[in-house]
């Protein structure tokens, strides 16, 4: 007997309410068997600056964070952003699409897959005094391949942390420049 609530839409993958209003297609989603990740981060700019910084992803975005992967924007709206990284590593390509979803003026959403994990991330933006913000990042992952390496919980928010902080660095640098312009 179907579960009354819901039932399998015959020849199809969607899913019928009891109503017989059909819903989105379900999608499979990774099993997050790890910890949750969490980072603060300070920055010396108002949020609305932050936010439209933090948003605007760029192929240059590597080198900021000190690293080096490729990265192609495949999709820009305004609410939305697709991109794929692509790092070159001695066991072979690792490749990765995030979608991200713009949720103005404080927050985001990303979910990733890729070949090597798949990863979900929350962005929240919070005001501080003295027009400085605060970035709440929150994630969770999930490895793909056994024999990945394996940081611990502390090692890879501690890494995301050095690459936060400096976008931190690069922001502010921005932000002065752009308060320069302005007062010319």
């Amino acid at each position: 007997m179907p579960n009354p609530k819901t039932y399998l839409i015959r020849g199809g993958r969607g899913v019928r309410s009891p109503r017989g209003l059909s819903m989105a297609k379900q999608k499979i989603r990774p099993k997050w068997d790890g910890p949750e990740y969490r980072i603060n981060v300070p920055f010396r700019v108002p949020l609305a600056f932050a936010f439209a910084w933090c948003t605007d992803y760029t192929p240059e975005d590597a080198k900021l964070e000190g690293d080096s992967y490729e990265r192609k924007i495949v999709e820009r709206t305004p609410r939305r952003v697709v991109l794929e990284d692509l790092y070159d590593t001695k066991a072979g390509w690792i490749w990765s699409r995030e979608v991200v979803t713009l949720q103005p003026p404080n927050r985001w959403h990303m979910d990733g897959v890729g070949n090597q994990r798949d990863a979900t991330a929350d962005y929240l933006l919070t005001p501080l005094p003295g027009g400085r913000t605060r970035l709440e990042l929150r994630w969770r992952r999930h490895q793909k391949t056994p024999g990945a390496a394996k940081l611990t919980k502390a090692q890879r928010e501690a890494s995301a942390l050095r690459a936060w902080r400096r976008f931190a660095i690069a922001m502010d640098r921005d932000y002065n420049r752009s308060q320069r312009l302005r007062a010319k």
